[in-house]
C-alpha cells in the first residue's frame, strides 16, 4: 500500500476528507519552497502537489503560469525539485508528495530514469497532465516498477470509456477537473460536482479528489462534502506570488489561508 493510499484509506475511516494544496517548486526560490511544504503540513495538508516548473503550462491559469516562469527564472530545474523533495523527507517520512507537470520535463530525463529518480528522493506520485490514457500503457510499467502512484485528470467531458481506462492505469487517486477551463478560472457548481463524482465511483473505485475552482473555506466545504479530498492551487500560489521575498510574513499569510480549508473539511 502506497503513502498516498494510506494516507486517504485513514482519512476515509476517520469520516475525514484530505486537504492536497498545490505549490510551484521554485517559486519563490527552491528553499522557501522547502519551508513552504513543512508549513502547509502544520496547517493541516495532508497530501502536497509540487508542480514541476514547465515553459507552456498549458492547463494552467495566469497565476500558475507565472509562478513557473519566476520558478524557471530562478533556474529551478527537475532535478531541483527532486532534491526539495528528498530534502523534506529528511524530516517528514509521512506525508505524501504528488508531482504535477507535463511530459515535456519527464521526457527530457527519461521516464525510467526519472521514476526511479523520483522514488529515491520520496516521491510518491506523479500526474502528467498531457499523458492520455490511451498512450499510458508503456510508461505505467516505469512506475509501477518503483512503487509510484500515476494519476490521472478526469474532465467534465471525459467519456465513460476513458474514465474505465484511466481506472486500468490510476492508483492513489483520480484528479476530478470541476470545471472547463484552465486553473484559477470560473467558480465552481457544487451541485453540478456533486452528480459528476457520484458517476465516477461507479466507473472506479479509486479516490477521487476534486480541483480547479477552490477559492476559500465556503467551497472547500461544500466540495469535500461530496468528494475524499480537495486540491486547491491557484489561491495558495497566488499568495506566494504576493511575497516574493519570502520569510515569516509569507509563511503567516499561507497559514492564515490554508487553515480556514482546514476547519471547513473537518465541519460536520
Amino acid at each position: 500500500m502506497s503513502r498516498i493510499e494510506q494516507r486517504l484509506t485513514a482519512l476515509g475511516e476517520q469520516g475525514r476528507k484530505g486537504l492536497i494544496p498545490y505549490i510551484t517548486a521554485g517559486d519563490p526560490n527552491t528553499g522557501e519552497t522547502l519551508r513552504i511544504m513543512h508549513s502547509l503540513v502544520a496547517s493541516g495538508a495532508d497530501l502536497i502537489e509540487l508542480g514541476v516548473p514547465f515553459s507552456d503550462p498549458m492547463a494552467d491559469g495566469p497565476v500558475i503560469q507565472r509562478a513557473c516562469e519566476r520558478a524557471l527564472a530562478n533556474g529551478c530545474t527537475s532535478r531541483d525539485v527532486l532534491e526539495v523533495v528528498r530534502r523534506f523527507r529528511e524530516t517528514d517520512t509521512e506525508t505524501p508528495v504528488v508531482l504535477m507537470g507535463y511530459l515535456n520535463p519527464v521526457e527530457a530525463m527519461g521516464y525510467e530514469a526519472f521514476a526511479e529518480s523520483a522514488a529515491q528522493a520520496g516521491v510518491d506520485g506523479v500526474l502528467m497532465v498531457d499523458l492520455p490514457p490511451e498512450e499510458a500503457g508503456e510508461v505505467v510499467p516505469w512506475f509501477r516498477a518503483q512503487g509510484l502512484d500515476l494519476i490521472f485528470l478526469i474532465s467534465p467531458t471525459t467519456s465513460d470509456e476513458r474514465i474505465r481506462r484511466m481506472g486500468e492505469h490510476s492508483s492513489g487517486y483520480v484528479y476530478y477537473v470541476s470545471l472547463k477551463g484552465v486553473t484559477g478560472s470560473a467558480s465552481i457548481d457544487a451541485g453540478a460536482v456533486e452528480e459528476r463524482v457520484a458517476h465516477i465511483r461507479e466507473l472506479t473505485e479509486l479516490p477521487v479528489g476534486v480541483g480547479f475552482g477552490i477559492r476559500d473555506a465556503e467551497t472547500a466545504g461544500a466540495i469535500g462534502r461530496v468528494s475524499d479530498a480537495i486540491i486547491v492551487g491557484s489561491v495558495i500560489v497566488d499568495c506566494i506570488g504576493r511575497h516574493p521575498e519570502g520569510g515569516d510574513s509569507l509563511h503567516q499569510a499561507l497559514k492564515s489561508l490554508v487553515k480556514p480549508l482546514r476547519d471547513s473539511l473537518d465541519t460536520p
